[in-house]
């Protein structure tokens, strides 16, 4: 997921519950620059970093155009070292209408909401050795509170059934996600973000059995990412889903190299598919 838009809902008239959708946009940092890439070729040992796309504008320039676009609550992601000065930039330029991932713990989490982030996004940090760490679930919730904190469950699927995967999506956590886990974590934070790691990023179509599968699960919002290609998939999205996830469009679109169009995208996704 480098460069995504995300439909999300407007407004939540109460928790758990789904109005109006319009986009969020979102920024990946990968060795400074802003790109497009192959999430599960991140940190590959021996394997070189697939790009999709890599942009001749910085982060500013992104963030500048959200906020022009009033594209509220999207995110920065941080891959790797090499990213802070970038995020930080962004997070300025648009103070409040970004959130940021990558990286983020405990002891960091309140420095980059004073950047200007409006939450914090974890996976690895609560995610350690391939097992749920609840002292350090515990200590970024209170550090920061529930409602500052996004909890990154990407997974991928193993033997008919889905397992959140961490660090840099290399290793399979122990940790199913299913009705269970994700009631369990809804107790910890504000909002999920979810990759379906096996399509992200290589506009194959998206995971329509996770799609169903999250929308029957999930009781807060939740970001789904991966495999999005054209609005026919977003209008399959929208059918499976029900209205209940938001959906992430990155390398597709033409700004990132791809043949959907930006304006066509934040136009007919503003008003329904």
């Amino acid at each position: 997921m480098v460069y995504c838009w995300k439909i999300v809902q407007a407004q939540r008239m109460s928790k758990g519950k789904h109005n109006v959708m319009k986009f969020r946009p979102c920024i990946d940092l990968h060795n400074g620059k802003v790109k497009q890439i192959v999430g599960e070729t991140l940190g590959g040992e021996g394997q070189a970093v697939v790009e999709n796309f890599v942009s001749s504008y910085d982060s500013t320039y992104y963030a500048n155009m959200f906020k022009r676009d009033r594209l509220t609550g999207g995110h920065v992601i941080m891959l790797g070292e090499g990213n802070k000065e970038e995020a930080i930039k962004a997070l300025a330029a648009y103070p409040g209408g970004l959130q940021i991932g990558g990286g983020i713990h405990a002891e960091n989490a309140s420095f980059y909401l004073e950047q200007g982030a409006s939450h914090v996004i974890v996976t690895s940090y609560i995610f350690r050795d391939g097992q749920l760490n609840m002292d350090n679930l515990t200590q970024i919730v209170e550090a920061i509170g529930k409602e500052k904190l996004v909890i990154d469950l990407s997974c991928k699927e193993k033997d008919g059934k889905w397992y959140v995967a961490t660090n840099q999506w290399k290793q399979l956590s122990d940790v199913e996600l299913n009705q269970e886990t994700i009631r369990f974590f809804e107790q910890y934070c504000d909002e999920f973000l979810i990759h379906a790691v096996d399509v992200e990023g290589k506009q194959s179509g998206i995971q329509q059995s996770l799609v169903s599968s999250l929308a029957a699960w999930v009781t807060i919002p939740t970001t789904y990412a991966g495999g999005a290609r054209s609005f026919e998939d977003l209008a399959l999205f929208r059918q499976l889903s029900q209205g209940k996830l938001d959906i992430t469009v990155g390398s597709a679109l033409d700004i990132f190299g791809g043949k959907l169009s930006y304006d066509e995208v934040v136009e007919q996704l503003s008003n329904s598919l």
